[in-house]
């Protein structure tokens, strides 16, 4: 009988436990995984961009990049359609981007995609951290 009174009283501690740790990973997805964001990058964006310094490559330094205008980094040869696009890089824009940078920006000399919705919001989480 007590365990009957035991177990019925842990079922809504049990179930609140149970809610915590399926949430859990969600928020993860939201927010992005920013030690496999840095791990995407350096095989799928490193080639051109960099992070670490503040430098410019084939692609402009993406150091700083969350929070940024568009086109704004000064001593890069952006193509005119980055230049037009007058906007600033968020995660929601940056994400955009991402997925389809012709789309965003026809004519903008990236055309490498991050297909992955989960891909783009660890890089993005990796841009994003301090």
């Amino acid at each position: 009988m007590i365990a009957c009174r035991l177990s019925a009283a842990a079922l809504p501690i049990a179930a609140l436990l149970g809610a915590a740790l399926l949430a859990a990973p969600s928020a993860r997805a939201e927010e992005g995984d920013a030690a496999r964001g840095r791990t995407l990058f350096q095989r799928q964006c490193q080639s051109c961009h960099q992070v670490a310094q503040p430098r410019n490559g084939v692609g402009p330094t993406l150091q700083g990049v969350v929070g940024r205008a568009s086109a704004s980094v000064e001593g890069y040869n952006y193509s005119p359609a980055l230049k037009a696009l007058g906007q600033s890089w968020t995660p929601e824009t940056l994400g955009a981007f991402l997925a389809n940078p012709t789309g965003v920006a026809r004519g903008t000399r990236m055309v490498q995609r991050v297909a992955a919705e989960q891909d783009r919001k660890d890089i993005i989480a990796f841009l994003a951290a301090p």
